[in-house]
């Protein structure tokens, strides 16, 4: 299994990123997917799912109404827009899913976000 996040990148406020997640070695379509967040001397949280047909998304509260989680199984890639980015938002991004008993993790990609 093999999650590569891209797409992170220092922005001001207000600003929009996309952040992408290329999965392999696993049968992307079947599961569920992830963001996480993890800010310095914070705990990793979930930001944000998605089911594995698409048709079922959740977001922390803080984040809805400005990010959107999608994917596309044809390319096994799942995306996380985000948008009116604030100071919070600064943190590194993980993609994460679940198979079986064990979770897999991507390297994660660094959003930061200058006031």
């Amino acid at each position: 299994v093999q999650l590569v996040e891209s797409g992170g990148d220092l922005v001001h406020t207000g600003g929009s990123l996309r952040l992408s997640c290329a999965a392999s070695g696993f049968t992307f379509s079947s599961y569920t997917m992830s963001w996480y967040r993890q800010a310095p001397g914070k705990e990793r949280e979930l930001v944000s799912s998605i089911t594995s047909n698409g048709g079922i998304t959740n977001y922390v509260d803080s984040v809805k109404g400005r990010f959107t989680i999608s994917r596309d199984n044809a390319k096994n890639t799942v995306y996380l827009q985000m948008n009116s980015l604030k100071p919070e938002d600064t943190a590194m991004y993980y993609c994460t899913v679940g198979l079986g008993n064990k979770r897999y993790w991507g390297q994660g990609t660094q959003v930061t976000v200058s006031s």
